[in-house]
């Protein structure tokens, strides 16, 4: 039987073929939707590192997205499925972006998406967005709650500087900050300056619903 140890290793390794079979095989015997994603992420914390290290480089990085994208064209589905269709009234509306530096996306994608189905109104600037643009549509879609995603330490600066910005533009009180990521955690939501940190898709949605409740 596949495990999820398994597909992390074929997705860190380069192995396409083998990690979608895997992928397929895991969701097929019954397991969890959201363990698959978690193994996805795990495999990119690592893939981060060797980026980081110059094990890895740019190709290696555009073919983990690659198959993170595949990837999540049959997990989210699936994600829906779970949700029931609920969530129709729309509790707040939230600015989502991986930050400048930054091109993995899988699970920024998998965020906005159960953001959507549980009743917040999304806007998703996409990959590699300068702080610059993503103040410019929080404040163009009235956004009550900027979502900064990254995985890489790099990611780190940037979504400092959204803080910032928002702070000179006067609106840190009026528009809360959340960052995720595989390297988040206390010390960098400190440095960041966010109102919050999380490294799965379920407690950033919760956290953002929380503030609006």
């Amino acid at each position: 039987m596949a495990d999820l140890k398994e597909l992390v290793s074929a997705v860190v390794e380069m192995r396409e073929d083998e990690a979608m079979a895997l992928t397929k095989k895991l969701l097929a015997d019954g397991t969890p939707p959201l363990a698959v994603f978690d193994a996805y992420q795990a495999a990119l914390e690592e893939i981060g590192k060797r980026f980081e290290q110059q094990l890895y480089f740019i190709p290696e990085l555009i073919m983990s997205g690659e198959m993170m994208k595949a990837a999540s064209e049959i997990i989210k589905p699936l994600l829906a499925d779970q949700s029931g269709g609920q969530g129709k009234q729309r509790l707040g509306k939230v600015v989502i972006a991986t930050v400048e530096g930054d091109i993995h996306d899988i699970g920024k994608n998998i965020v906005a998406m159960m953001m959507d189905l549980g009743g917040l109104e999304v806007r998703d600037l996409g990959v590699d967005v300068p702080a610059d643009r993503i103040i410019a549509e929080a404040k163009d879609f009235g956004a009550d709650i900027i979502g900064l995603s990254g995985l890489l330490t790099l990611a780190f600066d940037p979504m400092k500087q959204v803080v910032e910005k928002l702070q000179a533009e006067g609106l840190r009180d009026k528009i809360k900050v959340i960052i995720g990521g595989g390297q988040m955690d206390e010390q960098v939501c400190k440095y960041v300056g966010a109102d919050a940190f999380v490294t799965d898709a379920v407690a950033g949605v919760n956290y953002c619903k929380g503030w609006l409740a």
